[in-house]
């Protein structure tokens, strides 16, 4: 699990302690199995389903940079579908391609990522958010 603080210039991504933004893919079986325990949390939460919802290069930026990660990183390049689009070894190297390539086929968006207050985590795997949300209720 990736963990970084949130940069102080933030931009269009409020942010809120006692509220999760969960950005995922239902096409993901992380994405759904991580849905599960996010729910389970005693704070509020926003989902944001990218294959449902329009996340604006923007906000991919944002996550990026919250996450510290160039924003190729948020891509599953051995997704069947980027496959079959861009190839196994695509040669892209603008970083305005790579944001083309989620607002076309958001289901390639790799692991999903919480914002939490200052702080995003991008989930490897659904076990990743359990430490994130245990002993949180009582925070105000």
């Amino acid at each position: 699990m990736k963990n970084n603080n949130l940069m102080d210039d933030m931009g269009v991504i409020a942010t809120d302690k006692r509220e999760l933004k969960f950005y995922y893919s239902s096409a993901s079986s992380i994405g759904k199995q991580t849905l599960g325990y996010v729910k389970a949390s005693e704070k509020k939460v926003l989902e944001i389903d990218v294959t449902k919802t329009k996340v604006t290069a923007t906000q991919w930026s944002e996550l990026a940079d919250l996450l510290n990660i160039p924003i190729k990183e948020l891509i599953n390049t051995e997704h069947p579908e980027f496959v079959s689009k861009y190839g196994e070894n695509p040669d892209i190297s603008d970083e305005n391609d790579w944001f083309k390539i989620l607002e076309k086929s958001p289901q390639v968006f790799q692991n999903p990522i919480v914002v939490n207050g200052d702080k995003a985590f991008q989930i490897e795997t659904p076990s990743d958010i359990a430490p994130m949300l245990d002993g949180e209720e009582n925070e105000s």
